[in-house]
C-alpha cells in the first residue's frame, strides 16, 4: 500500500503538470508557479516546451524525457529526486502519461516512495467529451488505436459490445480510414469529431459516422473522436459440453485427480459453482 499525503510531508516531489493543448491562456497560475519553483523540468520535447517557458518568462532548466530515452532518463530523474530535488514532468500538450510519456516514470517514483502530485489543466479527451452531446458517463478513454489495420480491426471488434461512450485520439492522415473501419464494425453510430481543440480553427462535428465521412476530406489537425456506446444487447453464448458433469468429473479422477480437485476443475471450466457440480456428481 502507498499512502501519500501530498502536503503533509517533506519528501521530494515529481509534479505531473498539464500544459495547454493549443490556447496558451489555458495555462493555470499554479502550473506556472510550479514550473518556476522546481529544480528542473523533464519535457517530452524541449524545443516545444521552451516556447511555452519563454511565453511565461520561466527560466527553469529543461531536460529531455521522451519515449526513446526512458532507460536513461528515468534512473537520472529518480536519482535526483532521492537527492532532494523537486522536478516537473510535462508533455508537448495536455497531461503527461495520457497518450504521452510519463507513466513509466510515475510508476518508478511511486515505487521509490516519493511524492507524485498532479497539477491540473487542459485535457483533449475531456474537452471533446463535454461538448460532444453524447452521454458523458460512463465513458471509456481508449486513446490511439493501433496503426496496423489488422490490429485496429481486432480492437474495434472487442469494443463493439461496450455500452459506454468511447473516446479515441487519431492523427489526420489516418482519420478517414479509421472512420470507415468504425462504420463497418461498429455500425453507423452517432459521434463527435473534434479537431484543433482550443485553437483558432477549433471545429466540432456532430452527426453519424456516415455524415462525418462525407466532409472528412477537408479536415486537418489532431482529432478526438467521441463515439456513442452500443445499444445492442449481447448475450454470452452458453458453454456446450458433449459429456455430462458426472462424466467430466470422472475423466479428471481417471487422470489422477482427487474427487475434490476434479469437482473444482470442472466447476471452473463450466463456469458453475462448486456446489452445483458436487451435488450433481453425488446425487446418484
Amino acid at each position: 500500500m502507498n499512502r501519500q499525503k501530498s502536503f503533509e510531508n517533506q519528501k521530494p516531489t515529481l509534479f505531473v503538470v498539464a500544459t495547454p493543448i493549443g490556447n496558451l491562456n489555458e495555462m493555470t497560475y499554479r502550473a506556472i508557479q510550479v514550473l518556476k519553483d522546481v529544480d528542473y523540468i523533464a519535457a517530452e520535447d524541449t524545443r516545444n516546451t521552451v516556447k511555452l517557458l519563454n511565453h511565461f518568462d520561466i527560466s527553469t532548466k529543461l531536460v529531455s524525457h521522451h519515449e526513446h530515452n526512458l532507460m536513461t532518463a528515468i534512473p537520472k530523474i529518480v536519482h535526483d529526486l532521492k537527492n532532494g530535488l523537486n522536478i516537473a514532468l510535462v508533455s508537448d500538450a495536455g497531461y503527461p502519461a495520457i497518450s504521452d510519456p510519463g507513466y513509466e516514470l510515475v510508476k518508478e517514483v511511486i515505487k521509490e516512495g516519493m511524492n507524485v502530485v498532479p497539477i491540473s489543466g487542459a485535457n483533449a479527451c475531456l474537452d471533446a467529451l463535454v461538448v460532444s452531446g453524447i452521454a458523458p458517463q460512463p465513458f471509456l478513454f481508449y486513446g490511439f488505436l493501433d496503426r496496423n489495420d489488422k490490429n485496429k480491426k481486432k480492437e474495434l471488434e472487442k469494443l463493439k459490445k461496450y455500452q459506454e461512450t468511447i473516446v479515441f485520439y487519431e492523427a489526420p492522415h489516418r482519420i478517414k480510414k479509421t472512420l470507415k473501419l468504425m462504420y463497418d464494425i461498429l455500425g453507423n453510430r452517432s459521434i463527435a469529431l473534434c479537431r484543433e481543440l482550443t485553437k483558432k480553427h477549433e471545429e466540432i462535428n456532430r452527426g453519424t459516422i456516415e455524415e462525418i465521412l462525407s466532409v472528412i476530406d477537408d479536415m486537418k489537425g489532431e482529432m478526438v473522436i467521441v463515439v456513442e456506446g452500443s445499444h445492442e444487447e449481447f448475450q454470452d453464448q452458453p458453454l456446450v459440453f458433449e459429456q455430462s458433469i458426472v462424466e467430466h468429473v470422472e475423466e479428471y479422477i481417471e487422470k489422477g485427480m482427487s474427487t475434490k480437485d476434479a469437482i473444482k476443475e470442472v466447476a471452473k471450466e463450466r463456469k458453475l459453482s462448486k456446489n452445483i457440480v458436487y451435488n450433481e456428481y453425488h446425487k446418484n
